[in-house]
This record gives C-alpha cells, sequence and structure tokens, in this order.
C-alpha cells in the first residue's frame, strides 16, 4: 500500500524521536496537520505566533540536543520564523522548520503570498530545501536533522508544498546512523600537556561549545586534579559550578571587568568550546599570550584570535585525555587571578543588600538566586539586566542560565521558559524580561496557560527600552526617543487566566518570589527596577577598580 506524502513525513520525524511539533498551521500545513492528528507520540503545541513557536523548538533543542520541531504556512508564516532561525543557528540550538507552500506543479493563485523561503532562509540555517517528490521525504527529513544536530548544531528548513503533501509513494522513513564522533589525535593532546605543564599561570576559558552533555562532568574533573582556574563566557555559564573556588568570574561585560584583569594574569589561555559569535573575552595580539584552542572543530581564524594549538575532536573526550596524562606543577602561580576575584566578590557585596526601590538590579539578582533551587533555570530575555545576572548569578549547573548571547534577541525569555518547563517539569523556571522584551511575545502567556505549565514570569519594569538608554548615556547622547507606557501587569495577567503580583517594596520582593515558584500554574510579578547607577558602576566603577589591581 502506498502512504500519503504527509502521512510519510510524520512517520519521519517519530523516527527521529520527535515529541513536539510547536507552530501555527494554515491552509498549506492541512495535510500535514490531519496526519499529525493521528500521531500516537507527537503533540502539537499550537502557539500564537510563529516567533513564540520557533524560540521554543530551539529552547527545546538546547536542552535536548534533539532538533526541536515547529512549523509555520508559507509567506508571512515563513517570515515570521526568520528571527527564530537566527536564534537557533547563531546560538547553536538544533530546530527544524517546517514550512507549507502552494502547490509547485501548477498555479492555484498566481502569486499570492509566494516568496522564496528556501533563498530567504540559506544564509541562516545549516540546511533549506524544497521538497518536490514525496520519494525524497525520508532521505531529505534525516539529512535535516544531522545536520541541524551535528556541531554546531543550529537551524534547518524543509519547504513542503501543498500538492507534493498530497502524493502518495512507497517509501519508508530511514532508521538513523549510529555515528561517534571524533576523538582528538593523540599527538595533539601531548602538545597541549606539555605546554599546559610549562606555563607559570594557565588559566581556563569556558566557551558556548562546552555547554554539551559530558563536558561538564570532565571539565570539574580536570579542574580539581590540576587547580587551574576557569572563567565562563555567557553561553558558557553553568558547565562548571560557579560556586567552585576556581572561578574567577563570567565574562559579561567586553572588557575592562575584573574577569578580564584575572585573564590577563594568564600566560596561557585554554580555550574550551570557543565560538566566535560570542564577544571576545579576551583579545590575542601578536607576541602576546599563547592560547590552547580545544574544540569539535578547527579555529576560525579572526585579527583577534589566531591560536598557536588546536586540539581538535569531541570536547569532552579532549579534557578527558589530557586529564589523565597531565601532571600539576608546583611552580603554578594563581595568586593575581584570585586577587582580582576576591576584588569583584567584595564590589559585588556593597551593592547586593541595597533594599532601595524601585528594586535594584543586585539586589535583585541574589534574591533570585537564593530563592532558585542549583538546579532551577532563569531564562532571560535580552536587556541590561543580562549583565547582572551573567555578573552577579553563580550557575550550579549547566544550561539553567539561559542567556542569549549569540543573536541576544528580545522577545525569546517567556517562550525559552515555556520550552525549559516541558522538558524538565519538576524543575522550578523563571522567565525574567524586561518590559520591552516581554510585550514582544507576551501573547504567549495564553499558550502557558491552555498548557498548564508551571513558570514564573517576571517583568523588571522601568517603562523604556533600558539597555540601549544605558548606551545613550554613556555615548554623551539626551536621554531622548526611548521610554514608552506599559498596560497594568497584573491584570493583564490575570486577563488570560495567569497570576499577577506588583512588588511595592524591596523586603516584599523575596516572599513574592518564593511564593511564586511555590505555586502551579503562571504566576507573573511585576518589579520596577532601578537602572540610574548603572552607568556609574558598569563603565566607570568597575573599570576603575579592576584597572588598580
Amino acid at each position: 500500500m502506498a502512504t500519503k506524502a504527509s502521512d510519510l513525513f510524520v512517520q519521519c520525524l517519530e523516527e527521529e524521536g520527535c515529541e513536539y511539533v510547536f507552530g501555527v498551521p494554515g491552509e498549506e500545513n492541512l495535510d500535514f496537520l490531519d496526519s499529525l492528528s493521528r500521531s500516537k507520540k507527537i503533540k502539537l503545541i499550537l502557539t500564537r505566533h510563529e516567533q513564540g513557536a520557533g524560540f521554543m523548538a530551539a529552547t527545546y533543542g538546547r536542552h535536548t540536543g534533539k532538533a526541536g520541531v515547529c512549523v509555520a504556512t508559507l509567506g508571512p508564516g515563513a517570515t515570521n520564523f526568520v528571527t527564530a532561525a537566527a536564534y537557533a543557528t547563531l546560538g547553536g540550538m538544533p530546530m527544524m522548520m517546517l514550512t507549507g507552500q502552494k502547490p509547485i506543479k501548477k498555479s492555484k493563485q498566481g502569486r499570492f503570498q509566494i516568496l522564496d523561503v528556501v533563498d530567504m532562509m540559506k544564509p541562516i540555517t545549516k540546511y533549506t530545501h524544497q521538497l518536490a517528490s514525496a520519494d525524497n521525504i525520508p532521505s531529505r527529513v534525516r539529512e535535516a536533522f544531522r545536520l541541524g544536530q551535528e556541531e554546531k548544531p543550529g537551524a534547518v528548513h524543509i519547504e513542503f508544498p501543498e500538492d507534493v503533501a498530497d502524493e502518495h509513494t512507497d517509501s519508508t522513513p530511514l532508521p538513523k546512523s549510529n555515528a561517534r564522533r571524533p576523538v582528538a589525535d593523540e599527538k595533539s593532546i601531548r602538545a597541549a600537556v606539555k605546554r599546559i605543564e610549562q606555563a607559570k599561570s594557565p588559566i581556563l576559558v569556558i566557551g558556548a561549545g562546552a555547554n554539551r552533555t559530558m563536558t561538564s562532568r570532565m571539565l570539574t574533573q580536570f579542574i580539581e586534579k590540576t587547580g587551574i582556574p576557569f572563567v565562563s563566557t555567557q553561553l558558557g555559564k553553568g558547565v562548571v559550578d560557579e560556586t567552585n573556588p576556581k572561578f574567577m568570574g563570567c565574562a559579561a561585560l567586553s572588557a575592562g571587568d575584573f574577569v578580564h584583569r584575572a585573564i590577563g594574569a594568564a600566560d596561557l589561555i585554554v580555550n574550551i568550546g570557543h565560538d566566535v559569535i560570542e564577544k571576545p573575552p579576551f583579545f590575542m595580539q601578536r607576541g602576546g599570550t599563547e592560547v590552547i584552542h580545544i574544540n569539535f572543530r578547527s579555529a576560525e581564524v579572526d585579527p583577534v584570535y589566531f591560536p598557536q594549538y588546536e586540539v581538535i575532536g569531541d570536547i569532552g573526550n579532549a579534557i578527558w585525555q589530557i586529564k589523565e596524562d597531565i601532571l600539576p606543577q608546583a611552580s603554578w602561580d594563581f595568586a593575581a587571578m584570585h586577587k582580582a576575584r576576591a576584588a569583584e566578590v567584595e564590589h559585588a557585596a556593597k551593592y547586593d543588600t541595597d533594599q532601595r526601590f524601585p528594586i535594584y538590579p543586585q539586589f535583585l539578582v541574589k534574591q533570585i538566586r537564593e530563592a532558585m533551587p542549583d538546579d532551577g533555570i532563569i531564562c532571560l530575555d535580552n536587556g541590561v539586566y543580562k549583565i547582572w545576572f551573567a555578573r552577579n548569578y553563580p550557575a550550579r549547573r549547566p544550561n539553567t542560565v539561559l542567556l542569549d548571547n549569540a543573536l541576544a534577541t528580545m522577545g525569546a525569555g517567556l517562550p525559552s521558559a515555556m520550552a525549559s518547563n516541558m522538558v524538565y517539569p519538576d524543575r522550578k523556571v523563571m522567565a525574567i524580561c524586561g518590559d520591552g522584551g516581554f510585550m514582544m511575545n507576551s501573547q504567549e502567556m495564553e499558550t502557558a496557560v491552555r498548557l498548564k505549565l508551571n513558570i514564573t514570569v517576571l517583568i523588571l519594569n522601568d517603562n523604556s527600552y533600558g539597555m540601549i538608554r544605558w548606551k545613550q548615556a554613556n555615548m554623551g547622547f539626551k536621554d531622548w526617543g526611548l521610554t514608552y507606557d506599559n498596560p497594568d501587569f497584573v491584570k493583564y495577567a490575570e486577563s488570560y487566566g495567569a497570576k499577577g503580583y506588583r512588588v511595592d517594596s524591596a523586603a516584599a520582593l523575596p516572599k513574592i518570589l518564593r511564593e511564586c515558584l511555590d505555586t502551579p500554574g503562571v504566576n507573573l510579578i511585576d518589579c520596577p527596577v532601578d537602572y540610574s547607577d548603572n552607568d556609574s558602576i558598569l563603565n566607570k566603577q568597575i573599570k576603575e577598580l579592576s584597572a588598580a589591581l
């Protein structure tokens, strides 16, 4: 018996282990939707905007390593996936987008709603393809998933025209191959070990690529054996427990922070999982500090990045090999790094008990860290608060601080918290959004309530695009063009069937946080925030104090 193409597509998704399809279907997806309705393994998650669906699929991919799947119609549905595709590709999150299209074998409505979606997706995906025959579905779906999930993971796209979806075929799904990542060459391991042993003050920099299964365990063991200090990038937060005494800070600012002093004190930088998409935590110079690059792929050479040593292969395995071979050296000296870290901790402690109102960002970060369990997940939208969380919130486990420092898009905080709760229903999840970022996808509150998710949504309310205002002040421009009014967020939450809370004093914040985290369902907190000291602390104080070390 021949199989309908849309049924075969769903069978191929099942073969890949797909659990959810997030999205907003349109007329051109109706064959696929009908086939999906009969699946016993895949659940449709109907969202209120394609962008929210894409962010959810990407976050599912980040947590599981399996490509999250999302669906949209042609034209405007497909264009609404563009930001999510860039978010996934730049952030290293596996995601597969499926979009519909008018019949390709005969014209139905002229050029109505027709765009060249495949060409549009080319620059922001790892793979994009228009299906022209039902027979090719198994190989195209398998190839899309293979590329989406392979290092560096990212977004892939398949266009499924209406007439192809209605075809019949004898093809059957292709099973996944049993693939293992190549391991690093023994000679490159030996060269790296020798160079680390010869160094006077080596340091580890843990980046986005290290945020994968098994790497955390291997790195923790390596640090325990050698005592070598480490710093993280924003996308590397939590790979190693940041309450570890060897943690020297997270590179949240571009330069001039205490963490940059710690890196500056090193005579060898071991750069693990470096991704050029992140702001570099250090700049290489001719004749400067040497760098060992440990990654799945060779280094992308740049004017500020040209490592002298490269260890290419599975990162977890490479760290294990180095750990087995290395001998800790009595001559290693980490005093200057620890001094820089002590100064940072001392500086942060001056402000994290400041109970002014509106809420002070450092106080807020400390209260959230105390309220969240070690395995609790915070999902940050994009705004100036991101810097405070990156610097001051010690992540205890991998992927517990979802912080997008790649595309750095607004609007992803709420959908990524929703997907996090779906992947880990037993863990506490909090979306932390600015009022600007929250309003970009606030309609997904309805989706969260409908799905009976358990999440806390914290809105940091300053009635403005705060990050850009901070930059505006820093550049000496007048404060203009970046303020607005907000709805009553408590009533807004209640209108969706969620619970709403408003913070009216610093003393009330810890109690509200605990209550929301302990109450099932969707809980929203409207929290006024005071960013007035951002410029003086982040741009002046920190730079002056760290420079004086």
